[in-house]
C-alpha cells in the first residue's frame, strides 16, 4: 500500500548509507510524490532517484546555503507544498545539514515527518559488540591534532560507549591520539565501509588497532565509524570527595572512627580507606 503523503510537510527522509536496497518502500513513496526534494548535493542524490526511477525536481541545501534556503523552503510549505529533505548518505541531521531548517520549520508551526532508516553510527553500534544500554554520539573529532587530543581528554571519564565519524584519511592519526590520552589498552571497534561490498568491522585495544591500521593501508579508505569503550570505574578507587571528608574527619576524631564513619556514608570499605588516613596524619 502506496504512503500518503500530506501537504505542507516536511519529510526528513534516511537514505542508504551504501547498499541501495536498505531504503524503505515509504522513503521511496514519499521520495516520489513530494513536489520537491531538498538535498545535499543534487548529483549524489540523483544517482539514488534513477536507480528508482523517480523524476522529480531537486534543489541543493548544505552547510553553506541552508540559511538562506530555509526561508523559501518554509514559504513552499506555507503554500501547502510537501517537501523531502535528505542527505548524502543516511539519516539527515546526523552530522550532516538540516538542524536549521527543521529548527525554523517547527517554529513556524509547521509539520516536520520522519522517515526513519539506515544510520551509519547505529548500524556500526550494533555490530560492535560493546555496550548499547547507554551511548553517546560525538560526530567528527577536531582534525588537528591539539584539539582532538583536547577533545578526547574531556572524554576521558566518559562511562558510555562513544561512537564517532572519522576521515579514513586521519584514522592513523585518531587512534594515535586515543592511545596517548586515554590509553593503548582502550578498546576501540573501526566499521568500514558498512554495507558495501569491502565491510570491514575490526575491533581490538587502541594500540593493537593501530598497529592494525599502519600494516593495512587498505583500511583506510571509505567511510568510517570509530566506537570506544566507555571509562571503565574501579569499584575500589577513592574519590577526592571522600578524602575530603576524611580529612575533614581527622580533624575532631581518631583515625579508625573517622574511616568508620565515612566508609559508612559512601559505602566503602573501612580498610580500604585506614592507610590513607594514616598517610594523611603523617
Amino acid at each position: 500500500m502506496q504512503t500518503s503523503i500530506d501537504a505542507g510537510t516536511l519529510y526528513i527522509v534516511a537514505t542508504p548509507i551504501g547498499n541501495l536496497g536498505d531504503i524503505s518502500q515509504r522513503a521511496l513513496d514519499v521520495l516520489t510524490q513530494v513536489d520537491l526534494i531538498a538535498c545535499e548535493d543534487t548529483r549524489h542524490t540523483q544517482k539514488l532517484l534513477s536507480a528508482y526511477s523517480i523524476k522529480n525536481k531537486t534543489m541543493s541545501m548544505h552547510d553553506h546555503n541552508e540559511r538562506q534556503r530555509q526561508e523559501h523552503i518554509a514559504k513552499l510549505l506555507t503554500e501547502g507544498q510537501s517537501i523531502a529533505l535528505v542527505s548524502d548518505a543516511g539519516t539527515p541531521l546526523i552530522s550532516d545539514p538540516g538542524f536549521h531548517l527543521v529548527r525554523h520549520c517547527r517554529q513556524q508551526g509547521l509539520k516536520v515527518s520522519p522517515i526513519p532508516g539506515a544510520c551509519a553510527a547505529i548500524a556500526a553500534l550494533s555490530a560492535a559488540g560493546l555496550p548499547t544500554d547507554r551511548f553517546s554520539f560525538e560526530g567528527f573529532l577536531p582534525s588537528k591534532s591539539g584539539a582532538r587530543q583536547a577533545a578526547l581528554l574531556n572524554l576521558a571519564n566518559e562511562e558510555r560507549t562513544m561512537v564517532f565519524y572519522d576521515a579514513p584519511r586521519r584514522a592513523i592519526d585518531t587512534v594515535a591520539d586515543i592511545v596517548t590520552v586515554l590509553g593503548g589498552d582502550r578498546y576501540v571497534v573501526i566499521a568500514r565501509e558498512l554495507t558495501k561490498t569491502f565491510e570491514t568491522i575490526y575491533s581490538d585495544t587502541a594500540e593493537n588497532l593501530l598497529t592494525w591500521l599502519n600494516e593495512d593501508p587498505n583500511q583506510l579508505k571509505g567511510e568510517m565509524v570509530l566506537i570506544i569503550e566507555g571509562f571503565k570505574v574501579d569499584p575500589n578507587a577513592i574519590s577526592p570527595k571522600i578524602i575530603d571528608t576524611l580529612k575533614l574527619l581527622l580533624k575532631e576524631m581518631k583515625p579508625k572512627t573517622a574511616c568508620a564513619i565515612t566508609a559508612e556514608i559512601y559505602g566503602v570499605k573501612k580498610n580500604a580507606l585506614y592507610d590513607i588516613a594514616l598517610e594523611l596524619k603523617g
